[in-house]
């Protein structure tokens, strides 16, 4: 029970953000444009290059990556199959989305720099590479099927700073480069800044949200499943079976793994509702919802865990 209440008091900051997201959009009228702009193209990489260049990396730390996008990409196809006819209009492509990653790296990074270790917080963040790639390949086929090509899919990818950044990182630290001991102290204070930023980003899409008319019943239960039992359930059998019987990886990455799969539904599955204008209010409260269930969730399902 005392570890419930630490990890409550732990992640309660993360949510206060949220709030302050909130305020700033609706009474001081800021920019979530410009927020997203500093997140994807200046933050981001940073954050991405820094952690990749912070690690060793062995093929236990390839697993991460590899088992997270595979899983990811089989959840979305089963997903879209599987409730192709239950909706007339494109919500079954952005459940497709949302079912195969979480948010893992606006919600997902700074938790990680809460509960794990500096260099374990590095392993999580490189992990979410997979989560970016997933979006950005897998994730927006299912989301835009029929409508973009797979030519402009990859173009998208290509775009991206953070896949470079992502590359630059994994090569130099493979010529042995490593982070300079000055530099970090300023990494870690861009890590909490792409953290702080990206939860209050989810603060300011609640502005101008109607609960009465965005809540489909129908959707949540099957993201929710997914997301908070399904995820966790398949980790954790995998991580009993590694551990009883494989001897493949170690306590890290299990904790890498574990908490991968709990963090709540991706905002980045309200950009593309955006995109799509595939009810946006709807999306976005299933997202939201889902952040304010973690309250409560995430301190449970790591006491059970047994902590890091």
């Amino acid at each position: 029970m005392n570890l419930l209440f630490i990890l409550l008091g732990k992640i309660t900051p993360l949510y206060l953000n949220i709030a302050v997201g909130y305020i700033a959009a609706r009474y001081f009228k800021l920019s979530r444009d410009k927020i997203a702009s500093l997140l994807i193209y200046i933050l981001g990489p940073f954050v991405v290059f820094f952690a990749t260049l912070s690690i060793d990396i062995n093929l236990q730390l390839v697993f991460l990556p590899v088992f997270i996008f595979v899983f990811g990409s089989t959840l979305a196809f089963f997903t879209l199959y599987k409730f192709k006819n239950k909706w007339n209009d494109a919500s079954v492509n952005t459940l497709a989305f949302t079912c195969g990653t979480g948010n893992t790296g606006y919600f997902g990074i700074p938790l990680a720099m809460i509960l794990l270790s500096p260099e374990v917080a590095n392993i999580y963040i490189f992990a979410t590479m997979a989560s970016l790639l997933y979006e950005n390949t897998t994730g927006f086929y299912v989301t835009a099927k029929g409508s973009f090509t797979a030519k402009q899919s990859l173009m998208k990818v290509l775009k991206l700073p953070l896949l470079y950044a992502f590359i630059l990182g994994v090569t130099l630290n493979l010529y042995g480069v490593r982070t300079p001991e000055f530099v970090i102290p300023y990494f870690e204070g861009l890590k909490w800044m792409y953290g702080i930023l990206g939860m209050m980003m989810l603060g300011m899409g609640m502005k101008g949200f109607n609960v009465k008319e965005d809540v489909d019943k129908e959707y949540l239960k099957i993201a929710y499943f997914t997301k908070f039992i399904f995820w966790p359930s398949v980790v954790l059998s995998m991580i009993f079976v590694d551990k009883n019987f494989l001897n493949l990886l170690n306590q890290d990455i299990y904790n890498v793994l574990f908490l991968m799969s709990i963090v709540p539904l991706a905002g980045n599955t309200v950009t593309l509702a955006v995109l799509l204008k595939a009810k946006p209010e709807k999306t976005s409260f299933a997202v939201l919802l889902s952040t304010l269930i973690s309250v409560a969730y995430i301190p449970i399902v790591i006491t059970l865990y047994g902590g890091f």
